[in-house]
């Protein structure tokens, strides 16, 4: 059965326990050979090492793009879950603005420097764009805040809050994300670390600077 076929025979995606334990294998499998075999690995592959069948995949994502960056979405919010996002969560409620949003980035920070694979599925895309510029396309598409939720829903606490004031939220989550991940994220590119000292002060240097931009004003122009 082609692609083709498959793809209009699938429905809207599932929802539940099940399929959410059924999406999580498909992405595992699709994160682990993509990364061996590149975009040009098959459906029906990612569909056998996930133990679904190929509608199924596409039930899920529609198409191998949306799955691809699926995947990468998966990978950079990883390093968000479980107790990092319940921490951003709370930043809005905390005593100390700046202590507490500098612990949350110091983890933030080690989750996604301490993860190979992030690094080397950015090289995939790199690596496929000249073939598939739809993969860029889509990932632009996406946008910040579906690719960091906890980050723009702390921001967006924050400023309806008033403790921060905060005009562009997408902007303000590109510029906190470059400040405290993407140093790592270059400097891993090129088969290297920045230390921890280094490490410690790009990240309270990056706090101090987003917060100092977006502290409360009384007009903003």
């Amino acid at each position: 059965m082609s692609d083709r076929t498959v793809r209009a025979l699938a429905k809207q995606p599932p929802s539940g326990p099940r399929a959410e334990a059924k999406r999580q294998a498909i992405v595992k499998a699709a994160r682990e050979l993509f990364l061996r075999e590149g975009f040009d690995v098959s459906v029906d592959l990612i569909a056998a090492a996930a133990g679904v069948s190929k509608v199924t995949v596409y039930n899920h994502f529609g198409s191998k793009e949306a799955l691809f960056i699926g995947v990468i979405k998966d990978s950079l919010d990883a390093p968000l879950g479980g107790d990092l996002v319940t921490a951003f969560g709370r930043l809005a409620d905390s005593d100390d603005l700046r202590e507490a949003l500098v612990t949350v980035a110091r983890a933030w920070v080690k989750g996604v420097s301490a993860d190979p694979d992030i690094v080397a599925l950015r090289s995939v895309v790199a690596r496929e764009l000249h073939r598939f510029p739809e993969l860029g396309g889509a990932w632009h598409q996406s946008g910040p805040e579906r690719h960091h939720p906890a980050v723009a829903e702390a921001l967006r606490r924050l400023n309806e809050e008033g403790r921060l004031d905060i005009p562009d939220i997408e902007v303000a989550i590109l510029q906190l994300y470059s400040l405290l991940v993407f140093p790592h994220l270059v400097f891993s590119a090129y088969g290297t670390d920045i230390d921890e000292d280094l490490t410690d002060r790009l990240t309270t240097n990056g706090v101090d600077m987003f917060l100092g931009h977006y502290a409360p004003h009384p007009t903003r122009p």
